[in-house]
């Protein structure tokens, strides 16, 4: 008599633990794999990239790390832009590191005294370059806008111009997996499979792209802060030096 009254008493106790659970869980023992996102999950491959283009694009400031592959040339990106300019560090594979300071249409660099000695086609340097060079070192050189080293170099200060050819991506698109970048939910759109690039889309507050592999292995990028404010100013006189010639050769790695 005893042991059949707690059976149903127990049973009871289950169904209220189900329900009160209900706010939490779409189900008892299922939980909404959308709770507490910014809902893009549900969308369709199509409607999350361009919400994450237009995200992009609204926003003020964002972190560019990571290798980016352009015109057969492997660079590592360290950069913090804004539309105003951009500051940050380049390294070129198989070449040199470089600083690059952009505010408005001025565009500075600074790099050592390895990659001033090189200006010459790129050839070994002698004693008379290097010592030269050395006056360089620490400084920031103003590149000319006529130089062609400016239109290559000034694309990773350009904030619209640079996430316009990181976002790009070819192929069907398609939802893929859920994961995390820096503890941030998100869900992942690929293109042509995988192999025409992918994005992974933040599921918490904006819709920011937080993560890029590019189509063709050509790099894999994160983007983060976006929208943190950093200060962006042209270097002060006693830091510039006017070197007076082109730099093409250094700056493309040489």
């Amino acid at each position: 008599m005893t042991g059949r009254a707690r059976a149903p008493r127990s049973a009871a106790l289950l169904a209220l633990l189900c329900v009160g659970a209900s706010t939490a869980l779409s189900g008892c023992g299922s939980e909404d794999p959308d709770a507490g996102t910014n809902g893009v999950g549900k969308l369709s491959a199509a409607k999350i990239e361009r919400k994450a283009k237009a995200a992009a694009k609204g926003a003020e400031a964002v972190r560019v790390s990571g290798k980016v592959v352009s015109k057969g040339r492997t660079y590592r990106l360290k950069m913090r832009l804004k539309e105003s300019g951009g500051v940050g560090e380049v390294s070129a594979e198989g070449g040199t590191t470089f600083q690059l300071l952009r505010t408005g249409r001025d565009l500075y660099l600074k790099a050592g005294t390895e990659f001033w000695a090189r200006q010459e086609g790129g050839k070994e340097p002698g004693k008379s370059d290097v010592a030269a060079a050395g006056k360089l070192k620490g400084k920031y050189v103003k590149v000319p806008e006529q130089d062609p080293a400016y239109k290559q170099l000034s694309v990773f200060t350009d904030m619209e111009t640079l996430l316009e050819g990181l976002l790009a991506m070819e192929g069907k698109r398609e939802t893929g997996e859920r994961g995390t970048v820096d503890d941030t939910r998100t869900i992942r759109v690929t293109a042509g499979k995988g192999s025409g690039g992918t994005v992974d889309v933040s599921l918490e507050g904006k819709p920011y792209p937080l993560r890029l592999r590019r189509a063709g292995d050509a790099g894999t990028v994160r983007l983060s802060d976006w929208n943190d404010s950093f200060p962006l100013h042209a270097p002060e006189k006693d830091e510039t030096v006017d070197y007076g010639k082109k730099i093409s050769s250094g700056a493309q790695g040489g």
